[in-house]
């Protein structure tokens, strides 16, 4: 209603702006003494410009532009609107044979067009007076440096002008464009480039730093927040072009800088067409579908229109949370949530059964590395005999392609976990030697934010005042996004002719005190000054760098760059059978027997003191 009414004012108001301008043109062509010109025609001439002025008002949206947010585009929309008009009215007069002097018709879309600028433009210009007003008498507003003079830093001013309850202040604006440097930019003074990052914020006693290049590599990004990170300022930035045009976020959603945009890892490109291919109308099943990777998965694979997309989990608030959201985000999704075990056999028979799975992303498994030390029992039973069920299942009952969620933590393992992934690993490539399904694995490091990650567990210990543990100095890690992990499963899935290992490009690894550095930067704290970073130590199992390639398995590129193959082993199934036979009457057996066997069925296997040993021999 409120709309509706909006513009009848303002279609009422140009009523009388149409006739102010016929009057003034013809007053300022003849004089304004009008008694011997156009009166017999008036209501004629005057009829004729005000429907035509109220339909070109129409066609140009004039009408449905929201006018605080005014710009370029609605001021050609005016002009458009007032010649238009114009050349319409000439027309129409010299149809009806009513003859008025050339100038007069230059003059009505003079004034007209004039009119139509002052009465929306206007407006905008008003508000944006008042608007300044409140910020600039904030004392206690933030004072905030925005990085970039473009486009989206433009956007990013006017929306803080906009929103005073933001509380924040554009004082300054940097850009490495040499022809911006000294300008102003709506009413933001350009201070030079980002090398004076430092220098602007020390001169200006800056309080918030706001990367607004949305456009610019990630690598260029990170280089910049990386420096910016180094001064106690918080940290935010604007959201990709590609989320505003979606209209995924607003604008005025300038969002806190968060670990990922300091890695600079760039936009996964992906062949929609070759994903589609395998996915759209089929049957998918994922197994560990509420966990991180797992749920990851579904959300991406639900874009794809599966002809059932099914959930499998052993915990059930995982997978409810998970279904509930693919309802809000896919209403139109055949989603089915299976709260199952992948280590029962007869239940993975029972789902296979019923609903025949084409493709099948098994990201279920125990990976807690630690925990997996003290139990290595259940590593057993999960990571392998749990691959094994569901691997099995999927040869029986046809499925066409197994991707198998590896880590790199399976090359030369020095703890139980990787060396049950490594497990894992041999029966799909043993499977897909007997098998007509097409069995892979995709191997990948650590993902941001994943659960049992160090990400949350460090957020944690910063907010609870610290200290922030970390096990070593030099320990480092390979990290990848949660969502460019998946992506990179998906493409790495179409790629697949059965029995690859799939490495997936990690970037450079990262040093984990670095990370816990960064962390506390990003929460406006000082590491070691606010916050303690201690050392714990290395734990049971746990590896001072990561591997993604074993020797032995050489390394081979696919059409992706960020996808590389191993050259599969020589998995013989039938003796791979009788060692799995012997593990599972050694899983019943001490603690120490089962070790030993599994070093046994993989040779690489060693650990954490017998590496120290062999570091020390050398």
């Amino acid at each position: 209603m409120q709309a509706l009414i909006r513009r009848l004012t303002l279609v009422i108001l140009d009523v009388f702006l149409v006739t102010l301008s016929l009057y003034l043109a013809i007053a300022t062509k003849f004089g304004f003494q009008l008694t011997n010109y156009y009166l017999n025609e008036w209501l004629i001439i005057w009829g004729t410009l005000t429907v035509a002025s109220l339909a070109c008002n129409m066609f140009f949206n004039l009408y449905r532009s929201l006018w605080r947010y005014a710009g370029i585009n609605e001021l050609l929309y005016i002009l458009s609107s007032g010649i238009v008009t114009g050349i319409i009215y000439f027309l129409l007069m010299h149809l009806i044979n009513i003859r008025i002097a050339y100038s007069v018709y230059f003059l009505v879309v003079v004034y007209n067009t004039f009119f139509l600028g002052m009465s929306r433009l206007g407006y905008r210009i008003m508000w944006m007076i008042s608007s300044l007003a409140p910020i600039g008498l904030d004392k206690g507003a933030k004072r905030a440096l925005i990085i970039g003079a473009g486009h989206t830093g433009i956007m990013v001013i006017n929306e803080l002008r906009r929103h005073p309850e933001m509380g924040i202040i554009p004082v300054a604006l940097l850009d490495d464009d040499r022809l911006k440097h000294g300008l102003f930019i709506s009413g933001v003074k350009v201070y030079g480039g980002t090398d004076k990052i430092r220098e602007i914020v020390r001169r200006l006693d800056i309080d918030e730093i706001i990367l607004a290049i949305p456009s610019a590599p990630k690598k260029k990004q990170s280089a910049i927040l990386n420096e910016s990170k180094k001064i106690k300022c918080k940290l935010k930035i604007v959201p990709s072009i590609y989320k505003l045009i979606n209209e995924e976020v607003s604008i005025k959603h300038i969002r806190d800088v968060q670990i990922e945009d300091l890695l600079g890892r760039e936009q996964i490109t992906l062949n929609i067409d070759n994903i589609c291919g395998y996915i759209s109308n089929q049957v998918v099943l994922v197994t560990g579908g509420g966990g991180s990777i797992g749920s990851e998965l579904c959300r991406q694979i639900a874009r794809f229109n599966p002809k059932q997309l099914l959930i499998l989990d052993f915990y059930e608030n995982n997978a409810y949370d998970l279904q509930q959201e693919l309802k809000r985000h896919f209403p139109g999704l055949n989603q089915k949530v299976l709260i199952a075990s992948i280590r029962d056999r007869a239940r993975m028979e029972s789902v296979f059964i019923t609903y025949r799975p084409a493709v099948v992303f098994h990201a279920a498994a125990h990976k807690h590395v630690p925990l997996m030390e003290e139990n290595p029992q259940e590593a057993v039973k999960n990571n392998v005999f749990g691959t094994l069920n569901v691997a099995e299942c999927a040869d029986k009952y046809g499925a066409r392609k197994f991707v198998l969620i590896s880590t790199d933590k399976a090359v030369n393992p020095t703890n139980v976990m990787g060396a049950t992934k490594r497990i894992a690993e041999m029966i799909i490539q043993g499977m897909n030697k007997k098998s007509r399904t097409e069995y892979v694995a995709v191997r990948f490091g650590n993902v941001l934010g994943s659960n049992g990650s160090v990400i949350p567990l460090f957020k944690k210990q910063i907010a609870e005042g610290g200290p922030v543990t970390v096990t070593h100095p030099e320990i480092n890690r390979f990290f990848m996004t949660i969502p460019e992990a998946v992506q990179l499963v998906l493409e790495a899935g179409s790629m697949a002719k059965g029995g690859e290992i799939f490495v997936l490009d990690m970037g450079q690894p990262v040093k984990i005190a670095d990370l816990a550095r960064d962390l506390i930067r990003l929460s406006g704290l000082e590491p070691d000054v606010d916050i303690e970073i201690k050392y714990t130590g290395l734990r049971p199992g746990e590896k001072l760098y990561e591997e993604l390639l074993m020797a032995e398995e050489g390394l081979t590129a696919t059409r992706h760059e960020k996808i590389h193959i191993g050259r599969p082993l020589d998995i013989d199934m039938d003796e791979l059978y009788k060692e799995l036979e012997k593990l599972k009457f050694v899983l019943t057996g001490p603690e120490e027997s089962l070790i030993e066997f599994i070093k046994e069925m993989v040779p690489t296997y060693k650990s954490n003191d017998e590496v120290a040993v062999v570091r020390g021999q050398q």
